[in-house]
């Protein structure tokens, strides 16, 4: 197949994803990927940084995507319902891709340094909300616990999705996991 053939990058996730699968992350090389997906190597490399981009590509896209939903909640919003309609973007556009997130889940799982990565792009993604959030003039600490207990919340439910893909959609289950906190909070 051409390197200019259409689909170059569906290819090289796929294949990408394949080999992570296969042999580990670590043993993995960008000629393999870019092998497998019938492309070059400098074609692997005009869609993708590294091999771990295959992995994180699009990140900046969803961040500017919760961040404008936090700043687009009608006036009065509360902060946390202002997270909620942030996590609700994500899970809309996570949840179209369920065997894509399952497999790059897994592939994270096995990997501590691609986890830690992981677990920094959250982080990145709360401190997203939290600037969203003090744009509406909420105050910095209650920005910061506020988009970091909405992120908890989109793990537990992105974990029961990734286990369980027949338990609802992805934004489903985040708004099912936060009316439960809204419960928790609530009892005495």
């Amino acid at each position: 197949m051409g390197r200019w053939a259409p689909g170059a990058t569906g290819r090289l996730v796929e294949s990408a994803l394949e080999l992570y699968r296969e042999r580990g992350f670590d043993q993995t090389t960008v000629a393999e990927i870019a092998a497998r997906a019938g492309l070059t190597e400098r074609t692997f490399f005009r869609h993708f940084a590294d091999k771990r981009e295959v992995l994180f590509a699009g990140s900046g896209a969803l961040f500017e995507q919760v961040a404008a939903a936090v700043a687009a909640a009608p006036p009065g919003t509360t902060p946390f319902d202002a997270v909620a309609a942030g996590l609700d973007a994500a899970a809309t556009v996570i949840g179209e891709r369920h065997e894509f997130a399952e497999q790059r889940n897994a592939v994270i799982a096995a990997n501590p340094a691609l986890h830690e990565r992981e677990l920094s792009k959250l982080a990145s993604l709360a401190a997203a909300m939290a600037d969203a959030l003090g744009a509406r003039g909420v105050r910095a600490s209650t920005a910061a616990l506020t988009s970091e207990t909405g992120m908890a919340v989109f793990k537990v439910a992105f974990d029961r999705w990734v286990a369980d893909g027949t338990a609802g959609t992805l934004p489903e289950l985040v708004r099912d996991a936060m009316d439960e906190l809204r419960v928790v909070a609530a009892a005495d």
